[in-house]
């Protein structure tokens, strides 16, 4: 049975509860972490928790836990006799109050971590995206508990076959509903720059981290939607999904319809990156 951490306490995933008025459930007052272990190893951890720390600090809220009382956790919950990827999902809610928008009444937040394995699927092939207006609110730089747009975005997705939907806010490509996007133009890749209507990416800042290193030209620019339609290619980047090919854009082929030479190289690179972890 899946055991989780949850305020302190080891417990099977069907024993873990919390009180309904636990300011997550009644305001969805809080933010999360997913991590990816790779070859029994937590993924850029550092990283995971500066962006962890900079979405409590947003809301707010301090880390109410330092980087080895973290490690900890996660090295109790990573299953090691398995040669399987698995994923960290932590959650940091405000805690239990009285139902009121006051949060200096809270003072005891609630934190629930669990793992579970990455379930492999076949996206290296590319898969199919849709274009949306995006229909979030304006501090998508802070990893909230609040991913009702998102959930709607990824099933207007699935009604039309597809797996993602990239974002158009005024014009512009902003990112996927739970990804960052990337386009290729003339073998250069461009990514939209980090603001508050980018999550800061933890696997879109290590793909220009290795593009870096591989001299390998990339911009951090604003893209137009017209960028987006008549790219060579275009990728989405997750911690989970890692970075996926997009081969069909509201049914119309990227490019020549198939997997581009830049995504195959980019992917050869990161994939061994992670064996060398």
């Amino acid at each position: 049975m899946t055991t989780v951490y949850l305020n302190g306490e080891y417990k099977p995933l069907a024993e873990a509860f919390i009180n309904v008025l636990d300011r997550g459930f009644t305001f969805g007052d809080g933010v999360y972490e997913v991590i990816p272990v790779f070859n029994r190893k937590v993924f850029r951890l550092d990283e995971h928790l500066e962006r962890l720390d900079n979405s409590l600090q947003s809301i707010y809220m301090e880390n109410p836990l330092s980087k080895d009382e973290w490690f900890t956790i996660f090295s109790k919950l990573v299953d090691t006799e398995k040669q399987v990827n698995q994923s960290i999902y932590l959650q940091v809610t405000r805690g239990v109050t009285e139902r009121d928008h006051d949060i200096s009444l809270a003072d005891n937040p609630t934190i629930f971590v669990m793992s579970r394995p990455i379930v492999k699927k076949d996206l290296f092939s590319g898969i199919k995206a849709i274009t949306h207006d995006d229909i979030r609110w304006k501090q998508c730089d802070i990893k909230a508990i609040t991913l009702l747009p998102s959930v709607i975005l990824r099933h207007k997705a699935k009604e039309q076959d597809a797996k993602e939907a990239i974002l158009i806010r005024d014009g512009m490509v902003t990112e996927g509903a739970a990804s960052n996007v990337f386009i290729v133009k003339d073998n250069i890749i461009y990514t939209p720059p980090k603001d508050n209507h980018v999550l800061p990416g933890i696997t879109r800042d290590l793909v220009l981290e290795i593009l870096s290193r591989k001299n390998i030209s990339y911009v951090e620019a604003p893209i137009v939607i017209e960028e987006l339609l008549n790219a060579d290619e275009i990728w989405i980047t997750s911690s989970t999904w890692e970075i996926v090919p997009i081969v069909k854009l509201d049914n119309n082929p990227v490019g020549n319809g198939c997997v581009g030479k830049m995504w195959k190289k980019t992917n050869q690179f990161y994939q061994e990156f992670k064996k060398e972890l």
